[in-house]
């Protein structure tokens, strides 16, 4: 394995060759983090991919979200280091699936959770990230929606609309494994410490929380809060970005709650992306065509937390 700072470097001097940018979900390994121009979330990133002079972006995260980075700029070329780092709830949701509870539901608008492959978004009227679910939901004009894939972030928007939400039976494996013993264990351990959690949490996780955001939110309550202790109830990577954004502050995360899809993104496979110009992601204009409306109805609204 060639050393961890003299791979830094290579891969600098190769962004800076192919005139390159390289984009990293929060939930990337640190060593990746700190190497990107930029880190975000699914939202965050979405939006910048589309505000890039560059036409080749490496982009660190899961197939999902390299589909709609290229759905939204099919003048750029976006670019992943590993083809296998596949979302499991965006596979929990099937095009004939959806067909299938569309038809029992005629007219009924379908809400897509960005984590969603670019086959399934082009069945869906809108797409939405966990920043954003309660304001997608409510800018439809409809008393019902179907909300996929996530069936907890389905159930927790559905604490704040009066509308009727149908969620599709998914769920994130990572936020899943997260439960009420692990927390209380920590929090018995760090009384002073508030707890913070994703939406794609079960209920009772969210129930026990101090406060529920996405990965952005997380780090938008702590720069502002006068707490100093946060315990994250979230994939554990984005404690790195916590502690780089919001220094001076004690975060702790869940150790448990691990991603391997997005561990399989390392700074050998970037390297060799870059080096190779490979790996590219390719969408059918259909498909483009079919999954862009959705995307940008999205990037129209304003985020929430």
């Amino acid at each position: 394995m060639v050393e961890s700072s003299s791979l830094n470097q290579r891969i600098r001097a190769l962004k800076e060759e192919r005139d390159a940018v390289i984009v990293a979900h929060n939930y990337q390994l640190p060593e990746v983090q700190d190497i990107a121009d930029y880190t975000g979330d699914s939202l965050e990133l979405a939006k910048k991919v589309t505000e890039l002079d560059s036409e080749l972006v490496v982009f660190c995260g899961v197939m999902f979200m390299a589909e709609s980075a290229a759905i939204l700029n099919p003048e750029k070329k976006i670019i992943i280091p590993d083809l296998n780092a596949l979302c499991p709830m965006a596979a929990m949701v099937d095009v004939q699936g959806l067909r299938a509870l569309k038809e029992l539901n005629p007219g009924v608008p379908v809400v897509a959770y960005i984590n969603t492959t670019a086959k399934v978004k082009t069945l869906a009227d809108i797409c939405c990230t966990s920043a954003n679910a309660l304001q997608v939901v409510e800018s439809l004009d409809s008393d019902k929606v179907i909300f996929i894939p996530d069936t907890n972030l389905a159930l927790y928007t559905q604490r704040f609309t009066d509308k009727e939400i149908i969620p599709w039976p998914g769920h994130c494996p990572t936020h899943m494994d997260i439960d009420v013993r692990v927390l209380n264990k920590i929090k018995e351990e760090h009384p002073g410490a508030e707890i913070m959690v994703h939406p794609e949490c079960r209920p009772d996780v969210i129930d026990l929380a101090d406060h529920v955001f996405s990965t952005q939110g997380m780090i938008d309550h702590a720069l502002s809060s006068n707490v100093q202790e946060f315990i994250v109830g979230t994939e554990k990577e984005h404690v790195h970005r916590l502690r780089s954004d919001v220094p001076g502050k004690t975060f702790y995360p869940i150790e448990r709650a691990v991603c391997p899809n997005m561990k399989k993104i390392t700074l050998e496979k970037l390297h060799k992306a870059l080096e190779n110009k490979g790996l590219v992601v390719e969408i059918d204009d259909g498909i483009r065509a079919g999954a862009k409306a959705p995307l940008e109805r999205m990037l129209a609204l304003k985020r929430g937390k």
